[in-house]
């Protein structure tokens, strides 16, 4: 995938290859009472729609329940292990995000990113290339896709989170 800063009108370079390169972020949702609750996910950043896709198990739904309660969400890029980049920004992105209640069984259209995955973690493919295993967790390979259109980006140069963030407002993102 080749990076260029003109694919995301309104993300700066930078930014976006944090979008790019890390491998997880946190993703923050909204619980039923209206307090925060943070997983790690392994976003990936689709620069030509300007938006997120984040998967998760039908056995671990909460993240998809929440989204459909409260669509507000954020993510936070603030760990930049084997991203390969030195010195990147933290960046916190706030938007709104969509879950269908559409169960996807299959990888079509979601192939580009699995392979990403499967080089980023590949010991994963151990347990995915064992058709036992597949068979046994057949939970875990049926996904929930959950969008997450940016409404607002702030990010730290450097990572350093003491001095004012920079903004990408809503009419400069997507």
């Amino acid at each position: 995938m080749s990076h260029t800063s003109s694919t995301s009108v309104g993300v700066p370079p930078e930014v976006e290859e944090v979008f790019l390169k890390f491998r997880t972020c946190e993703m923050s949702t909204l619980a039923r009472d209206g307090s925060p609750i943070t997983w790690p996910t392994m976003p990936f950043w689709r620069s030509g729609e300007g938006r997120f896709l984040i998967t998760t198990s039908i056995g671990l739904p909460h993240k998809a329940f929440n989204i459909r309660r409260d669509p507000r969400v954020s993510l936070l890029f603030s760990n930049p292990t084997a991203s390969g980049l030195t010195d990147p920004p933290a960046v916190l992105v706030q938007g709104d995000a969509e879950a269908p209640d559409e169960v996807e069984t299959t990888l079509e259209g979601f192939e580009d990113e699995m392979r990403r995955a499967l080089r980023r973690q590949p010991a994963g493919g151990n347990y995915s290339g064992n058709p036992l295993m597949r068979y046994l967790f057949d939970w875990y390979y049926m996904r929930l896709m959950i969008h997450v259109t940016p409404r607002r980006i702030l990010w730290w140069p450097g990572g350093y989170l003491e001095q004012a963030p920079r903004e990408a407002g809503v009419d400069r993102v997507g």
